[in-house]
């Protein structure tokens, strides 16, 4: 069966339902994947995701910052949620979809929103920067990572606020001591990607040295002019995955709909 997930940081859910709701009658996902949806689970808009398809819904938010969501047209069969560094901040979701889901072997998908580690690269003097550093060190060493060199069939999604490559970012001197593009994260999480034998499921379709980017900064007078954008949101897949992704998109018009997010939807089909 085909799947389709989509994953896109909607910086806020509420405030962006009427761009959500665009966006799924446009590309009609099987399962939505959200980061920062900044609301506490009581206050989650469920009601309208049920109105768009999305019966099976699973939450891990709190008030006002960070948060994860999936919304899926199919049932789940577990839900669950990691935590790192000691801290509740509602930055890991997990689904797995099963044989009500129409399967015959079981897929976990991953949903996750690292830390952004604020504006200095430097964890000496900058506490959010440690803390994205040991985020990136504890999830390589997870069960995330296990299960899925384990043979495992995973999805790793979200905004995972790292552009490694040299082509996921408008400039890689420029930007090689910005947060998001340093060598120590590009290293971290290339690191974690090789713990689990991800594989780089955007890339595969559209492979260096073509500029690929799914983030442009709200400072930018005119985003698509200037186009100094960075690749930060992200679609992995586990070796037992291996050629099954048939499609992808980065939906890059949704930066200019009205109120955007500074993130874009991506999009990728499966053939499970």
């Amino acid at each position: 069966m085909r799947l389709v997930v989509a994953t896109w940081n909607v910086n806020s859910v509420r405030l962006r339902l009427s761009l959500i709701e665009r966006f799924v009658a446009l590309h009609a996902p099987d399962v939505l994947c959200l980061q920062e949806t900044k609301c506490s689970d009581d206050s989650f808009p469920h009601s309208d995701f049920v109105r768009l398809g999305f019966e099976h819904i699973a939450l891990n938010g709190q008030k006002g910052w960070h948060g994860v969501a999936v919304a899926s047209r199919q049932p789940f069969a577990e839900v669950s949620r990691a935590y790192f560094c000691g801290r509740d901040d509602s930055r890991h979701l997990a689904v797995t979809l099963g044989s009500d889901a129409g399967l015959a072997k079981p897929l976990t998908i991953h949903n996750f929103y690292i830390p952004a580690g604020g504006d200095e690269p430097d964890p000496a003097i900058n506490d959010k920067f440690a803390h994205k550093l040991a985020f990136l060190d504890e999830l390589k060493d997870s069960p995330v990572c296990r299960d899925a060199a384990a043979g495992a069939r995973s999805l790793l999604v979200g905004d995972l606020n790292i552009a490694p490559l040299e082509h996921d970012v408008w400039n890689h001197r420029q930007l090689l001591d910005v947060v998001s593009h340093t060598p120590v994260e590009v290293e971290k999480l290339g690191a974690l990607q090789r713990a689990g034998g991800w594989i780089d499921v955007m890339r595969g379709f559209v492979p260096e040295p073509a500029k690929l980017y799914t983030w442009w900064s709200y400072r930018s007078p005119d985003w698509a002019a200037a186009d100094k954008g960075r690749r930060l949101d992200h679609v992995w897949a586990s070796p037992a995955l291996v050629r099954t992704a048939r499609e992808m998109t980065i939906v890059r018009e949704a930066r200019g709909w009205q109120r955007p997010s500074d993130h874009v939807p991506v999009v990728a089909g499966f053939d499970l």
